[in-house]
């Protein structure tokens, strides 16, 4: 890991460690039981320990690294996501494909660096292979519902989510060497952007933005997430090869998309009547839960620095 990565990761334990002993403190002097928000904060600590521990041994192993580990996490995302949807037993050989084929073989293009490819790899040649195998098997009960959902899921859980370890393919001059830095500033504000809208809508939010979607995403944590956020990004430019002022407007840009990500799964959570994807991170339920900010954040972070910076 380079000196900058090395640095963001002390940074980011000295903060969680303060933040574990102050939520320790206020735990101790609380009444018993503890209020619910105190409880989730603890929840909410308890996972970022895990989640950074998990990020910092994939940047050992460098892009490789953190290919395998986004991979894992599309494997863990849209297996919840297929828990929720309709499926036939006639699905069932074209999601264990999803899973053992279009998965390993999007990573792959990623880590082999074929973006000629793995740009279009799903979006074309994964959805219309679909759509041609279901109508092959002759089931047509609920089909346009069962490939969309099924198509729909994989673009969330796989296509989006690959342009995270994508960012360490990208060819910045002056840059060289240095590309895993920006998988470390997209998920520092993207995920401090969650952080920073919960505490500013705990705080002062008074006006819901979509009550039938997300009762608890108000306008004051959107604008108060964001614009903290965009100073974030703006502070941690040291990181990447932008100006303060690129790296603040990216990062805004980042967590809007992220909000607009969050948004979406909570949609399709209200649609499917649950709270949350799944239960495997204690305090924030399934993994998609956790990466739902990445979904649309990471391919728009990903194109804008292409298109602009290579």
């Amino acid at each position: 890991m380079t000196e900058e990565t090395n640095l963001l990761l002390i940074g980011l334990v000295v903060l969680l460690s303060v933040a574990s002993l102050a939520a320790a403190l206020i735990s101790w002097r609380s009444a018993k039981p503890l209020p619910s928000a105190l409880s989730n904060i603890n929840a909410r600590i308890r996972a970022w320990w895990i989640m950074i521990a998990a990020i910092s041994i994939a940047f050992l192993f460098g892009k490789t690294g953190v290919v395998i580990l986004f991979g894992l996490v599309s494997f863990a995302a849209l297996r919840e996501y297929v828990t929720l949807t309709h499926t036939h037993r006639s699905d069932h050989w074209l999601l264990l494909g999803a899973f053992l084929i279009v998965i390993p073989v999007q990573y792959y293009l990623v880590w082999v660096e074929w973006y000629g490819l793995y740009s279009i790899f799903i979006p074309v040649y994964v959805f219309l292979a679909m759509s041609v195998l279901t109508a092959l098997w002759g089931n047509t009960s609920r089909f346009l519902e069962r490939i969309s959902e099924q198509q729909w899921g994989i673009m969330l859980s796989v296509y989006c989510i690959s342009h995270v370890p994508a960012l360490a393919t990208l060819h910045i001059e002056g840059f060289e060497g240095r590309q895993m830095l920006l998988i470390a500033f997209l998920i520092a504000v993207v995920q401090g952007c969650d952080v920073l809208q919960f505490i500013f809508g705990k705080l002062f939010g008074k006006h819901r933005i979509s009550p039938k979607v997300s009762p608890s995403k108000t306008w004051e944590g959107l604008i108060g997430g964001v614009a903290s956020a965009s100073l974030l990004g703006a502070a941690l430019s040291w990181l990447t090869p932008f100006s303060p002022l690129q790296a603040g407007g990216l990062a805004a840009i980042a967590c809007i998309m992220g909000f607009f990500g969050g948004l979406v799964a909570s949609a399709i959570k209200r649609d499917r009547g649950v709270k949350d994807w799944g239960h495997m991170i204690e305090g924030h339920g399934g993994m998609m839960d956790r990466a739902d900010s990445l979904v649309f954040a990471a391919p728009v972070f990903f194109h804008l620095i292409r298109y602009f910076w290579t």
